[in-house]
Parts: structure tokens; C-alpha cells; sequence
């Protein structure tokens, strides 16, 4: 069975009444729109929440939690990590991947040779960055441009990539 999928984390309380501020972890944060429910992770717990209304405030969603109502008890939930099941995530379009897909993921290059596994992911603004460590802990990090991420075999767990000069 495949993990929930971490959407989002709950930074801070919004207001008096309850709500929370939640930095998405989401390309297209308009997706909240769509939730019903998520599960809020915090401390190795995981509860199940009923959404009550989503508002957008610059870069961050605003969440309203049915039986949430008090800044007290939204304080309680700050840091936590909001997941969705599996079988609640939308398709993406071809080529495009949820990170933790990718991580784990063994990363050769063109030439078959193995430069290590997919350690993490992040995003530079204009494209991500995949961090790549070998077996003695060195990270090599490659950009993730077409020139240089050639295939991407989710199902036989393997990245294969083209180092341009300079790379390594």
C-alpha cells in the first residue's frame, strides 16, 4: 500500500475562529478546492479532519476545519502535515511526477553508470534541483531540465540522466 501524500504543512493560525495557514506543498494550490478531508499528521498521530472552507492569502492556503473552532485548538495543530490518501490524488499529466515517487529512485547516467539515489528534490524557481547521494554520502546536484533528465521509469525504480560539462 502506497504512503498518504504530504500536501501541505500548518504554520500558523489565521484569525480567531479557528482557521489555519498551510504553506502547499502543490504546484496548483487551487487543488484544496477540491478536498472534503485530509488527514493532519503531528507527532506519529494521524486524524482525519473535515474541511469546512478553503480562502487563499498570497502564497498560503486558509484552511477551516469542521469542529475546529477556537484559536486554541487550531494552535494545536501547528507544524502538522497534511496528507491525502492515494486513492483521492489527482492523475497528472504526462511526464510530470508527486515527488515522493521519485525519491528513492536509483539515478544513472546515459552510460548505464550509477551515480547514487534520488535524496530529495527542491525548486530553484525557474526548475527543480534533484539531489542525487552516493553510497558514501556525496551529493551531486542536477538540474531538472530535458537536457539533462532523459527518462524516468517510476515502475523499475530508475532515473536516467545526461551529465552536461560541468555537472560533476
Amino acid at each position: 500500500m502506497l504512503p498518504n501524500l504530504e500536501i501541505g504543512q500548518i504554520v500558523n493560525t489565521f484569525g480567531i475562529k479557528g482557521m489555519v495557514k498551510v504553506k502547499p506543498f502543490t504546484d496548483d494550490i487551487r487543488r484544496f478546492d477540491k478536498l472534503k478531508t485530509v488527514y493532519v499528521e503531528k507527532n506519529g498521530n494521524q486524524t482525519e479532519y473535515e474541511i469546512e472552507e478553503v480562502k487563499y492569502h498570497k502564497d498560503m492556503v486558509l484552511i477551516k476545519f469542521k469542529s475546529i473552532d477556537k484559536i486554541e485548538q487550531a494552535e494545536q495543530l501547528r507544524n502538522a502535515y497534511l496528507t491525502i490518501s492515494r486513492d483521492s490524488v489527482e492523475e497528472l499529466e504526462e511526464g510530470r511526477y508527486y515527488i515522493v515517487d521519485l525519491l528513492g529512485l536509483e539515478v544513472y547516467t546515459d552510460e548505464q553508470v550509477l551515480l547514487g539515489i534520488l535524496d530529495d528534490i527542491f525548486n530553484t524557481g525557474s526548475n527543480d534541483i534533484y539531489v542525487v547521494k552516493d553510497k558514501q554520502g556525496k551529493q551531486i546536484l542536477l538540474p531538472a531540465i530535458q537536457n539533462v533528465i532523459k527518462q524516468i521509469d517510476i515502475e523499475n525504480k530508475k532515473i536516467i540522466v545526461h551529465l552536461l560539462p560541468g555537472l560533476l
